[in-house]
């Protein structure tokens, strides 16, 4: 046995197989060391190495800095919250699209069902009619073209011979259907249109950080639990999304401060690359302010950006955080503004609009029939949810009136495009020539009637403006004229003659009407003009579509008839239920100025209506935003700093001042009013037409007598030899209006139009006419210097402070002082004379400061007379000046009532509560005064 077991190693060993087995034997050793190292002594390491794809610096946003007001009062701040974001991790494999597209659908689903919103800063916007619109205008939306089709300039855009139409003119539909096509996002037609638009705005933002590989582009901020919850749970299956934390601008008292300090929003390329000349350290995914003091204040506010340096997977996931530089928080800024008084004024101010409102409803100034399309003109009703699934019975029966008498109107149109006998403009029916109007201006906004090409000098054009021919014959001079963009007609541009472009023409205004929420507008205006749509059937929609409260009572009064549709609507209008702004009829809108005379610093500056800026901060509410831009009371527009009317009678202390100082006139000589100026020939008259009989300068402030004030503008006129000069006279009123900074803009930090002084009319420049036109903000500062004879430098920031409240910048207002422009007893002479105003105004009966002020009534063709008033309290020791102006106010009483208020709040004169008290406040009258 031994023996045998030897030979057999003996053999064994010197045998190939002893060879192969101790090979084997090795190379086994050798693969059991190798995976031990790989998986046990350095598995971390490669594992490591073997997720790793690339190192990639992330900016940290510093925390945005505070705003507040002069007593501290919270106005701006940051609120932690969490967006969903998505890196751009896909392959470029035939189907990325698709893969994309419906994992963003899917995404978009869950965000929307959560009461998410999308970020959406895309340049158009998707109406609730199913259209597009742009919500850019200017070298904006060249810009935006221009991306569009990857061209590095606008002026390289050309004519699309693939999609047919020309790129620099194209439309928000046309963009939209580019986007879509398989040219490029490649959007199903099987998604509904809100989700391919969604997509649509995704895939943009994400191919602005096309060269950027693992940057991230945000889907949605401020998101729910909920959609956190899903994202979190879903992590695998949604490629490269991602939760993180975010900061979102929230602002207090929104309304009363959004026209003074703007909003935030993601960077607008233009912004970026003017932000990033001056500093480099701003990144396309920064927020930055977009207007008012938001964006004024940007670099104090904005601090300083960290980074966190991190490794990402192949999936876009971070995978480990290699170092980290923390951000510094931005700097908090301090209003001169008083938050309570600025709340309180914008109250006053709306109480006071609603009343003028009331008043001329009641009256029948302002018609119930303007009433009632007003709730549909300016969207107060919601004429888009007439067609929607859930649809009241009330808006269901207004809806197919209104398609009815639409089918008739377009029939109306149809027929007189293509009548045998057209209808010169003069001619035809307001109606009519309402709708044609409209076409008119339509294939202007279309860029199908080229304005640009137009020969204004050309005989038919001329006619055409007169109203002697009409459309049709106008219409097919613009084709033989090739006024017309023929490439965005459906016609064979190269054998088409003029009568198949004019076809295809009237085809294309026929096409556009029917989905034209302008023109349905208009439809809507003749069927309340016609008595076609009940005032009750209005007043039970606002029940259904939520715009008052609901009252079980009041709507069975109205479907009874017990109660009628006009007395509920003033009841809405008394109980500002439905505000003066939301009507959108005149007037609508006002604003006021309060200023601290002793410093120059503005306590507050208030334009109605407002809106919340928390819906334009961060996330942009698109459907909110277009509804702002479509509002006839044009609430993004600042009426305290931008709107410009002529002054009235306000300017008769520029007159007053120059007469004095140029010698015309003395505080003791006296002019004449007979009622009635004879020296010029239109022979103007006063507003008193028995006259004042004589006067000196006190009185005739006092009286707001035009004869005195004509010829102080007459004699200011009057040259070296005693020759009456136009250019002598005007020169004169500008250098005193000059003094008084009202040529000037004021130095605020927001956007604020330059005033205009009369450049002609001395005479009637005198009285504040001509062509004189000044804010309100301006009026402000120039009554602040006739008080304190200061004319301060305005500024809404007091100090700047950093986060250990350090001081880092505090505000002084600087000043000219131009006192010396007349004697004391010169000034006296005319802050008597604004004295004497007020103590014979009924508005100030009882009231237990002394106000010195100055009426304005000033005129505009076919409108309301604006409603202005200036002064200042208490008379004898000043603290502050007023300056308020109500648009087509019809009374300047009704401008000094609410500024009396205003400042029985300022002065705690009388009870808050009584004063605001959310009831219209009764207006002073509806027609020209005395001022």
């Amino acid at each position: 046995m031994i023996y045998d077991i030897k030979d057999f190693l003996k053999k064994f060993f010197s045998s190939r197989l002893f060879v192969l087995s101790a090979v084997m034997i090795a190379l086994a050793i050798i693969l059991i060391m190798r995976v031990f190292s790989l998986q046990i002594v350095n598995g971390a390491y490669y594992q490591k190495n073997f997720t790793l794809q690339i190192e990639e610096t992330i900016s940290i946003n510093a925390s945005r800095g505070n705003i507040y007001d002069c007593n501290g009062e919270l106005l701006a701040y940051n609120e932690l919250a969490y967006a969903v974001t998505i890196t751009d991790v896909f392959d470029n494999s035939d189907n990325k699209n698709e893969e994309l597209n419906d994992q963003l659908a899917k995404m978009v689903s869950v965000i929307r069902k959560n009461g998410d919103s999308l970020y959406n800063d895309f340049a158009i916007t998707l109406n609730s009619d199913g259209t597009y619109s742009y919500n850019i205008s200017g070298s904006t939306l060249n810009r935006f073209l221009a991306d569009v089709f990857g061209k590095s300039s606008y002026k390289d855009l050309e004519y699309n011979e693939k999609f047919k139409f020309n790129e620099a003119s194209a439309t928000a539909d046309q963009i939209m259907e580019y986007l879509m096509s398989s040219k490029n996002y490649d959007v199903s037609s099987d998604y509904d249109t809100q989700t391919a638009y969604d997509i649509v705005v995704i895939r943009y933002a994400m191919n602005a950080n096309r060269f950027s590989q693992y940057k991230s582009t945000t889907i949605a901020q401020n998101v729910s639990d909920e959609t956190v919850a899903y994202m979190n749970e879903h992590s695998d299956e949604l490629t490269g999304v991602s939760i993180e934390e975010d900061t979102i601008r929230k602002y207090n008292y929104s309304n009363y401060f959004a026209s003074i300090i703007g909003y935030t929003g993601k960077i607008s390329t233009d912004e970026y690359d003017e932000l990033h000349k001056t500093d480099d350290s701003y990144t396309q995914n920064d927020v930055v302010g977009k207007s008012g003091l938001e964006q004024y204040y940007e670099s104090y506010l904005r601090g300083v950006n960290g980074e966190q340096t991190v490794l990402t997977d192949n999936m876009g996931k971070i995978t480990e955080v290699v170092s980290t530089t923390d951000s510094t928080a931005g700097n908090d800024v301090y209003l001169s503004i008083d938050a309570h008084l600025q709340e309180a004024a914008y109250k006053l101010l709306e109480q006071e609009i609603a009343g003028i409102l009331y008043d001329s409803v009641q009256n029948g100034t302002v018609s119930m029939q303007d009433v009632y399309f007003a709730l549909l003109n300016n969207n107060v009703i919601d004429i888009n949810h007439f067609t929607s699934d859930s649809a009241s019975g009330n808006e269901q029966a207004l809806q197919a009136q209104f398609e009815s008498h639409q089918a008739q109107s377009l029939s109306m149109v149809e027929n007189e495009l293509n009548s045998n006998s057209p209808t010169a403009n003069n001619n035809m029916s307001e109606e009519m020539l309402d709708y044609i109007t409209h076409i008119i201006s339509m294939l202007k906004d279309n860029k199908i009637l080229l304005t640009s090409e137009i020969d204004d000098s050309d005989n038919t054009y001329t006619a055409w403006k007169a109203g002697t021919i009409s459309p049709k014959e106008y219409l097919n001079y613009c084709i033989s004229k090739q006024w017309i963009d023929i490439t965005q007609l459906d016609v064979d541009q190269k054998y088409a003659d003029s009568s198949e472009v004019y076809s295809a023409l009237c085809q294309y205004i026929l096409n556009e009407l029917k989905d034209d929420k302008a023109f349905s507008k208009l439809v809507y205006k003749y069927m309340v003009n016609n008595n076609e749509i009940s005032g009750t059937t209005l007043c039970l929609i606002l029940f259904d579509q939520g715009v008052v409260n609901y009252d079980e009572a009041t709507v069975n009064g109205l479907s009874q008839g017990s109660v009628s549709p006009s007395s509920f609507l003033l009841d809405k209008i008394k109980n500002i239920e439905i505000t003066p702004a939301q009507f959108g009829l005149e007037p609508c809108t006002g604003s006021t100025v309060i200023t601290d005379v002793n410093t120059g610093e503005v306590k507050a500056l208030v334009s109605y209506p407002g809106y919340d800026n928390n819906r334009l901060a961060n996330t942009v509410d698109a459907d909110y935003y277009a509804k702002l831009n479509e509002d006839l009371s044009k609430p993004l527009y600042n009426y305290a700093t931008q709107e410009r009317t002529a002054p009235g009678s306000t300017f008769k202390m520029v007159s007053s001042t120059a007469g004095l100082a140029e010698g015309i006139i003395s505080t003791s000589s006296e002019y004449n009013c007979t009622g009635v100026f004879n020296d010029v020939s239109n022979k103007p008259r006063c507003w008193n037409h028995s006259g004042h009989g004589n006067l000196n300068v006190s009185e005739a402030l006092r009286y707001s007598c035009n004869v005195f004030f004509y010829t102080v503008g007459f004699n200011l006129a009057k040259d070296s030899t005693g020759t009456y000069d136009d250019p002598v006279g005007i020169q004169k009123i500008q250098k005193y209006a000059d003094i008084y900074g009202l040529d000037q803009k004021s130095g605020l930090e927001i956007a604020e139009n330059t005033s205009a002084i009369a450049t002609q009319y001395p005479v009637m420049a005198a009285i504040g006419q001509s062509d004189n036109n000044i804010t309100t903000v301006a009026l402000s500062r120039y009554v602040t210097a006739v008080t304190s004879g200061n004319l301060y430098n305005y500024q809404l920031m007091n100090k700047i402070v950093d986060k250990d409240g350090n001081e880092l910048q505090h505000y002084t207002p600087q000043s000219q002082d131009i006192s010396n422009v007349l004697s004391q007893d010169q000034w006296d002479a005319i802050h008597s004379g604004m004295r004497m105003v007020v103590e014979d105004m009924s508005e100030f009966n009882d009231f237990a400061v002394e106000v010195a002020g100055k009426t304005g009534t000033a005129q505009q063709e076919n409108h309301p007379n604006h409603a202005l008033f200036v002064g200042y309290a208490p008379y004898n020791n000043p603290e502050v000046s007023i300056a308020t102006r109500i648009a087509y106010g019809y009374s300047s009483h009704n401008a000094a009532a609410v500024s009396k208020n205003i400042l029985s709040y300022y002065f705690n004169a009388e009870d808050p509560a009584s004063l605001i008290d959310g009831v219209a406040e009764e207006a002073s009258g509806v027609s020209a005064s005395n001022d």
